[in-house]
Formats: C-alpha cells, structure tokens, sequence
C-alpha cells in the first residue's frame, strides 16, 4: 500500500479551490465581443454591395461617359465626356431636358396622389379593422390579397380590364351605369393617368393597410376607455390617441411608400408597354426609354444618378424634419 503525502503548499492550494470546480475556458475578449455581429452582418453585407452598390456605382461612371451602341461590347472604351451627360438633362430648354422636366412633375404629382391615397385607404381600414365583428379574419385575408399577388398577374389583369370595347371598366361604367358619353380610352391619352393611379393605389393600400394595424396592436386599450369615460367621441379618440401614437410608425410607412412609388417601374411599364403615353410618363419609364430607345446609355445613367440624388435629399430632408418633430414633442 502506497501512501501520498502532499506538501503544505499543495494541500493549501486544495482548500482554496471550491469541490467540483474545474478551469473552464477564457471568455472572449471585448474585441470579440463586438466583432461578432459585425461577423454575422458580413453575408448581407457582401450580397447587398453586390446587388446594389457595385450597379450604383457602374451607373454612376457610365453618367461620365459617352456611351452609346457604339461601345456596348466594351463600354469602358467609351470617351469621358466631364459633365456633359448631365449638362444635356438638365438643359430644360432642350428637349431632352424638357421632356424629363415634365415626367419629374408628373411622376411628383402621382407620387403625392398615390400615397396618399394608400395612406388614408389604409390607415381607415386598419382602424375598423380593430373592432370585433363575425368575418373580420377574412375580410382582413381578402384586404390583403392585392400586395400577395404578383405584380405582373396583376397589373396584366387591369390592362385586361381597362381594354376599351371588352374591358370590364367601360363595361359597367358605361354599360351597366351610363356614367359615361361613350367608351373611354384608358392606356392612352389623359385618362392613363388615372388608369396608372388606380392600379398604383390598388396594390399599395394593403401594404399600409398591414403596416398601420400591427402599429395599432401596440396602443394600449386602456387609453380609449379612460377617454371615452371623459366624453371623448371616435374622432376626438382617432384624433388625440391613435394618430399620435402611429407617428413613428407612419414616419417609417410614408417614406418606404414614397421611395417605392417613386421609383415604381413594373406597373407603367406591364400597363403601357415600353412607350408610357405622356400623360403617364413616369420617370423610371422615361429614364428606360431615354438609354434603350435612343441608345444613349450615358444620358439615361446621368439621369439616373440626378434621380438618385433627389431621393437621397427629400429623404434626409424628410428624416431631419420628422425626426425633429418628434423630439419637440417629447420635451
């Protein structure tokens, strides 16, 4: 039998230690720490400069060259032409310039109109929306079906629809109701304006319409009965509970719709084809038919970059506006 006599340091070294507990590893360092989720943001990171940036800035070199049919097997080729490209945008005496100045005003105006409408559309759907009723879950479905179906089965369908002599809508406007002289063109001429909002509007609403009633699942219930214990009626309640409480949430609502109306391309383009009438002249569709119809690849990439920039500042603008508000009105 053998027996281990451990020295004195040994043995005071084993009562310092706790029974049963063991060395673990070292905890990462504060580097670590906050490298890590810099480390999990770097696929979304590498896909977004690929999808977005890198085409951003191509774009923003062709603006800065005279690129033409000429140079598209190599269009590094081209000859620099400074700021020539965007000279002839903005020469608004031109036609080149006048014709973008005119599909900016119409595209501002259809923007306006657009979000608005899908804005108010939205926001009064979600609001009764929060009442219980028999059949609120699938009317709530069906609301949503328009931002559900895909955008080119859609907007296809209305072109169907707004069809002059078999279209459903001079059919029940102006068979069913008289509501009109005769049968209307709707893909050309003036009315192809309202043919474009309505389809806009139409598959824009639900999406604001989503957005606004999970705003409204986080205002406590609480607030509207203490309010209509003092007398308040639906609108004092809409006016002095609900609209103050969904502003963060329309500030986020109002500036995604607006950079999507914006820059809305699918919808003019599936409803009219590659020749937008002038009434309906987008400027996502002008700028495609300024480079690909005149082969003017430079011209519309400079175009490209001024509607880039114009976006970047109303957005800043609009963010540095709202933003402030909100800090106002907390203090």
């Amino acid at each position: 039998m053998t027996t281990t006599i451990s020295t004195p340091a040994e043995q005071a070294g084993v009562r310092g230690k706790a029974p049963g507990t063991a060395r673990g590893p070292r905890r990462p360092g504060r580097l670590r720490r906050i490298g890590l989720p810099y480390l999990l943001l770097l696929p979304a990171l590498a896909l977004e400069l690929l999808v977005h940036l890198v085409p951003i800035v191509i774009g923003f070199v062709m603006s800065f060259k005279e690129l033409t049919q000429f140079y598209l097997r190599d269009w590094t080729a081209a000859p620099w032409t400074a700021f020539d490209n965007f000279s002839v945008a903005v020469d608004f005496d031109a036609p080149v310039g006048r014709g973008l100045l005119h599909s900016f005003w119409i595209t501002c105006l259809f923007t306006v109109l657009s979000v608005g409408l899908c804005w108010l559309l939205g926001t009064t759907a979600a609001v009764y929306m929060q009442e219980t009723f028999a059949g609120r879950g699938l009317l709530r479905a069906l609301f949503l079906v328009p931002y559900a179906l895909p955008v080119y089965a859609a907007v296809i369908t209305w072109a169907f629809m707004f069809q002059r002599d078999n279209g459903l809508i001079n059919h029940v406007l102006h068979d069913q109701l008289g509501l009109t002289d005769g049968r209307p063109f709707w893909l050309i001429g003036d009315n192809s304006f309202f043919a474009l909002l309505t389809v806009s509007v139409w598959k824009g609403w639900p999406f604001a319409f989503l957005i606004v009633m999970a705003g409204l699942q986080n205002i406590p219930k609480e607030l509207y009965e203490a309010a209509a214990l003092d007398g308040a009626g639906t609108w004092q309640q809409i006016r002095r509970i609900t609209l103050p409480s969904l502003a963060p949430v329309n500030q986020v609502l109002v500036l995604v719709l607006f950079l999507w109306t914006f820059n809305d391309f699918n919808t003019p383009f599936v409803l009219f084809g590659k020749a937008a009438p002038e009434a309906a002249d987008l400027i996502s569709v002008h700028i495609y038919q300024s480079s690909f119809a005149t082969w003017n690849f430079g011209t519309g990439a400079a175009m490209s970059v001024l509607l880039l920039g114009f976006l970047l500042l109303v957005t800043g603008v609009y963010l540095f506006f709202t933003s402030r508000g909100r800090k106002v009105s907390h203090v």
